[in-house]
């Protein structure tokens, strides 16, 4: 039986639990013995419990709150030495979320994907040359944060893809750069997916560098707030869908699957039966099955005139800051209980439509016509903001 030293190191004990699950995953014969004397599975849960009962304690958290215990009352005998570089030294970034194991919680985004790990490595092994910063790692994701706030979130997202998340605010979609889809976290606006270690190149630290750069620099003082002008009358919106996607789908390959998927119009109206959106102040009505031939929606939107001399919208269908005033569709599943369980959205923006366009609109007996096909290119609901060919605008009497 080990011995537990008078000044244990709690990360040590937590990097040698970590490299015997490792070490038994890989097939070593004498790590695998080891940990099935405690358990039948190769977790870090179970390499955890293995050196605890190798120290003498019945559970991993007896021996961590023992380590604490003899950590903080032994006496420090000398100015401690300097450490040895460590080998992944984005470890010194590393903060627990709660009471959470943070090895556990990375363990457990790649216990069914190992082959994926070294990408996460490779990723935290560019953080040491950007500046202060921590990492954080949830059940899903490792977020990245400046001392402003989070730059990036690195999850493994399918079991062939890790995605790198990168919030730049100014970035569009091109070349490596991918919409933002499903990473979460950090308000990443774009990603990039990884399929190896070595995609973590030099392209991809730059865009590190840059993406650390920009949400660490303080942000620019608030503009004093200007006020639209008076309302120049109000304009109907119909929106026609067509080309529906069906009442299944499942958007991500490894994500949720929906068995009942409606589409319906936001609003903060209440003229109109509505259903609750759960967590979601904005309520969704005139619910249409994913699988009718069409849909049509109409809304009244209030025309003013912009403080900059062009249009603003307003009115209860309307949402979004001044320079991303949209109409929005709600997707979810429909259960039966007077709610819409969201999991995907559309923007229609008004803030795209011509300004001719508008003016034509406000006439009377006039209609601002949105034809939107709502199946993406990958046979999924459409969402996110709605470009052409999926969406026109065209005014009609």
């Amino acid at each position: 039986m080990s011995s537990l030293p008078d000044r244990p190191d709690l990360a040590q004990l937590r990097r040698q639990a970590r490299e015997l699950q490792r070490a038994a995953a890989s097939g070593d014969p004498a790590a695998v013995l080891r940990i099935q004397q405690v358990s039948a599975e190769i977790t870090l849960s179970a390499a955890q419990l293995t050196l605890a009962r190798e120290y003498g304690f019945a559970s991993w958290a007896k021996l961590k709150d023992e380590a604490e215990r003899r950590r903080a009352s032994a006496p420090d005998p000398a100015p401690p030495a300097l450490a040895p570089p460590s080998a992944e030294p984005w470890r010194d970034y590393l903060v627990v979320d709660g009471d959470d194991d943070p090895d556990a919680l990375i363990e457990g985004q790649y216990a069914d994907r190992p082959q994926l790990r070294p990408i996460l490595d490779a990723v935290l092994a560019v953080l040491p040359g950007l500046g202060p910063l921590t990492v954080q790692a949830r059940r899903t994701l490792v977020t990245l944060f400046t001392p402003r706030r989070a730059f990036a979130a690195v999850r493994a997202t399918t079991k062939t893809r890790v995605d790198l998340g990168l919030r730049l605010d100014d970035a569009r979609p091109r070349g490596r750069l991918l919409a933002a889809g499903n990473v979460g976290g950090g308000g990443v606006t774009v990603r990039v997916a990884l399929t190896r270690p070595e995609d973590v190149d030099d392209e991809v630290r730059d865009l590190m560098r840059r993406a650390y750069a920009e949400n660490a620099a303080p942000p620019p003082p608030p503009r004093p707030a200007r006020r639209s002008g008076p309302a120049l009358g109000t304009m109907t919106v119909v929106i026609e869908g067509s080309e529906l996607p069906g009442r299944t789908c499942r958007p991500e390959p490894d994500g949720a699957g929906h068995e009942n998927v409606h589409v319906a119009l936001y609003s903060r109206g209440k003229d109109r039966p509505a259903l609750i959106v759960p967590g979601n102040p904005w309520t969704a009505i005139e619910p249409v099955p994913g699988d009718a031939s069409a849909a049509r929606w109409e809304a009244p939107v209030t025309v003013k005139r912009g403080p900059d001399g062009g249009f603003d919208f307003a009115g209860p269908f309307v949402r979004g800051p001044r320079d991303d005033r949209h109409l929005g569709l709600a997707w979810g599943d429909l259960p039966g209980d007077g709610t819409l369980r969201l999991f995907r959205g559309a923007k229609l923006r008004l803030v795209d439509v011509g300004p001719e366009l508008i003016e034509r609109a406000l006439r009377p007996g006039h209609v601002l016509v949105a034809r939107i096909r709502l199946t993406d290119a990958r046979g999924n609901p459409i969402c996110a903001r709605v470009h052409p060919p999926y969406l026109t605008w065209s005014v009609t009497s």
